[in-house]
């Protein structure tokens, strides 16, 4: 079928091959050969005018034009999937399907764990393929783009634009060496706080502050920078052997506090709890796939917390309200 001279079958490879960069990838994401996917390109760039996908090094990149195209065009087949394609019912027993989430390294260590012996449970041939978050200030611009099914970040970093589902919420406590002087009760106090030296993530690629900077910066609390570390889980193994401060999600401190020398403390100053939560292209809403994804990743939650939905890690004193910042 033809609109305005363009088969519009091209568009579905042109929405894979912007969303993987490569033509190889993108056939396999078809199922079809690379030598058709080849041949789709060279139409798409002749009806276009423009080259689309330029090699770079050994990598392939967008062109402008195909920048702009890319968001577009997965908007529109997503639309049309959802108007004119009756959803078959999912079956997970039987689905080999590859289900693509972007998440943190916090979220892999503390949540992933039970979503996959989830699927285990149901003999499941189902497949992940998980990524970080890119452009955390805009982490929905991946699902507009194609580049993933589900993102998990925290709530504030969602866009209005497509919904949401708060999963969690999470609090924040200090890790130390135990051989530290700060791992001495009552040893960390705000003075102390403030003038040690610390452990602060700034994920890469990433301009926006992150959660605890940020709120300590709006609050007057100055924080001694020792290491920066672009991965949240490498923050407690940064302070041992040390005196520095980390400052993290309570889940993962008590996951570190099983393998390293460590402490966790309440923080001397209150903090907020956060929220992490789901989601999802608003084309996709009901993608009986996606439906079952979602209602997994609820229960590995619950069980993640004992069996409590709504529950957060152990009470400490730096528990206070929520805090859920808008964009």
């Amino acid at each position: 079928m033809r609109f305005n001279k363009l088969d519009l079958n091209l568009l579905v490879s042109l929405d894979a091959m912007l969303a993987e960069r490569n033509v190889s990838r993108a056939a396999e994401r078809l199922h079809v050969s690379q030598s058709t996917m080849s041949s789709a390109l060279g139409r798409l760039r002749t009806y276009f005018g423009d080259p689309l996908l330029v090699q770079v090094g050994r990598g392939m990149e967008l062109t402008p034009r195909a920048q702009t195209l890319k968001e577009d065009v997965h908007d529109i087949l997503g639309r049309l999937d959802t108007v004119v394609v009756t959803q078959p019912q999912f079956d997970a027993a039987k689905s080999d399907r590859e289900f693509r989430l972007l998440a943190s390294d916090y979220t892999l260590v503390t949540l992933m764990p039970h979503l996959l012996a989830l699927v285990r449970q149901q003999s499941s041939s189902v497949r992940f393929q998980f990524a970080p978050l890119p452009q955390l200030d805009r982490p929905h611009r991946a699902l507009e783009g194609g580049e993933a099914d589900l993102l998990i970040c925290p709530h504030n970093y969602c866009s209005r634009e497509h919904p949401t589902e708060i999963l969690f919420e999470e609090e924040f406590c200090c890790v130390v060496c135990n051989d530290s002087p700060l791992a001495e009760p009552g040893a960390m106090t705000v003075a102390r706080y403030m003038a040690a030296d610390h452990v602060v993530t700034q994920p890469s690629g990433v301009d926006r502050t992150p959660f605890v900077s940020w709120f300590m910066e709006h609050h007057g609390v100055t924080r001694r920078v020792g290491i920066k570390t672009f991965s949240f889980v490498s923050a407690p193994f940064a302070v041992v052997g040390t005196e520095y401060v980390a400052t993290v999600q309570r889940r993962l401190a008590q996951f570190a506090q099983g393998a390293l020398p460590v402490t966790l403390l309440p923080l001397p100053v209150s903090m907020p709890r956060m929220q992490l939560a789901m989601q999802w292209h608003r084309s996709r809403t009901h993608d009986s796939g996606l439906v079952w994804f979602r209602r997994l990743l609820g229960e590995a939650v619950r069980r993640m917390n004992g069996g409590d939905a709504k529950a957060v890690a152990p009470a400490s004193a730096s528990a206070g309200n929520v805090w859920s910042q808008p964009l």
